[in-house]
């Protein structure tokens, strides 16, 4: 017990100087201090004594950034010039003992994580990722955050994509893993399009030439369709002027022909032993990105294999019947052909109580849209109660 109060006397001694300036300052009244350095010293021996639990670490490290919060409210108020990162370095030191006490839990990585983020310390956030990747390599969750900030943060593909790769390296199982990737790269096209629309420069995606076979399964790394660099070079002379052949070069480029998401479905439904359930799920996930050039080839190409190695199951179906209306607004003048295409596929198949449940949970969000054709509108509700007496046995 005397160690534990001896690290604690240790730390608080630490925080004096500090404590010091904001009386001095004005910041704090003495009676706050005597409250902050109790409030300190309850949380210290604490957490220095046997038993310490990982919230009694959550609720110093909350107590802290209300502290900070207050402090810098007051010192914007008093017109005062002070070293802002004393209590966030104090906050770090916190999250930090409570990661290399609690290595195994999750809950504290995040915390400490989302609040280095938010401090838009980006050098210890790659640093802090590093440690708890290292050590859980088998987390899911972890390898897709992961992608997600540097690609939302930093728009650093490259390192995204690198985060995936060796995410799956160690988590070749994981469904949700590879249905992230084929996310991440579906995001990437949209925001590559939306960017040319902005610039006015969206033409007509033209494809490449087909590549070599994509992947090995014994091998480390999935093999991606050739990128040079981002795609796109975004520096040009006169900061004013867009850089329009590299932008419309773009075009003729895996990066929007959307040959990445394919190599990435193709090299997943080996790894899944052409799992039609997953190839339902990879299906649907593309699809939420239907305004994008590209996406009936992506489509169609999954499709395509589930009709090649699994021509019977209702989740190769029910892909086939959805195909003619991808992409295509309920609002839009095309949508009753592309609904009629799609109702023509369904006539085969109407009686399978697996494919009508699909059929509904499909309509169902079509049905309610706003501004829908009546005639439509009645179409859609007619074949949702005829899905609706198959999957009852009516």
């Amino acid at each position: 017990m005397s160690n534990a109060t001896d690290k604690a006397r240790f730390y608080l001694e630490k925080s004096v100087p500090e404590l010091r300036e904001y009386e001095r300052k004005k910041i704090f009244s003495k009676e706050e201090i005597s409250a902050i350095v109790k409030k300190r010293s309850d949380f210290e021996h604490k957490l220095n004594a046997r038993g310490a639990l990982p919230s009694d670490f959550v609720r110093y490290a909350q107590y802290e950034m209300n502290l900070d919060s207050l402090r810098r409210k007051r010192v914007k108020r008093l017109g005062i010039k002070m070293p802002g990162h004393t209590g966030q370095r104090r906050i770090f030191f916190i999250l930090d003992r409570a990661t290399r006490k609690f290595h195994g839990d999750i809950g504290l990585w995040i915390q400490y994580i989302e609040y280095t983020r938010q401090q838009k310390s980006y050098k210890k956030l790659s640093n802090i990722l590093t440690d708890a990747l290292r050590l859980h390599p088998t987390n899911v969750d972890l390898w897709i955050y992961a992608a997600q900030y540097n690609v939302e943060d930093h728009a650093d593909m490259t390192q995204s994509r690198s985060y995936m790769q060796r995410g799956l390296r160690f988590c070749k199982s994981s469904k949700k893993l590879w249905l992230a990737y084929g996310r991440l790269e579906m995001f990437y096209i949209a925001k590559l399009v939306a960017r040319q629309r902005i610039l006015g420069l969206d033409k007509p995606v033209k494809a490449r030439k087909e590549e070599e076979p994509l992947d090995d399964m014994d091998a480390d790394m999935i093999r991606l369709p050739t990128i040079t660099g981002e795609d796109i070079n975004p520096s040009a002379e006169d900061e004013n002027e867009v850089d329009e052949a590299a932008l419309e070069a773009l075009n003729s480029t895996p990066a929007l022909s959307g040959a990445i998401p394919i190599a990435i479905f193709e090299t997943a439904m080996k790894n899944f032993n052409d799992d039609d359930r997953f190839g339902h799920e990879f299906y649907d996930m593309a699809a939420e990105y239907d305004d994008l050039p590209c996406l009936r080839k992506i489509l169609q190409h999954v499709v395509d294999s589930m009709q090649k190695a699994k021509p019977d199951s209702p989740h190769t179906h029910i892909c086939h019947i959805k195909l003619p209306t991808a992409g295509v607004q309920v609002t839009s003048p095309e949508f009753p052909r592309a609904f009629a295409a799609s109702f023509g596929r369904l006539t085969a198949h109407r009686s399978n109580p697996s494919v009508a449940k699909e059929i509904i949970s499909w309509l169902q969000p079509l049905e309610k849209t706003e501004g829908l054709d009546p005639s439509l509108h009645k179409a859609i509700s007619a074949t949702i109660r005829n899905a609706e007496r198959v999957v009852q046995g009516v």
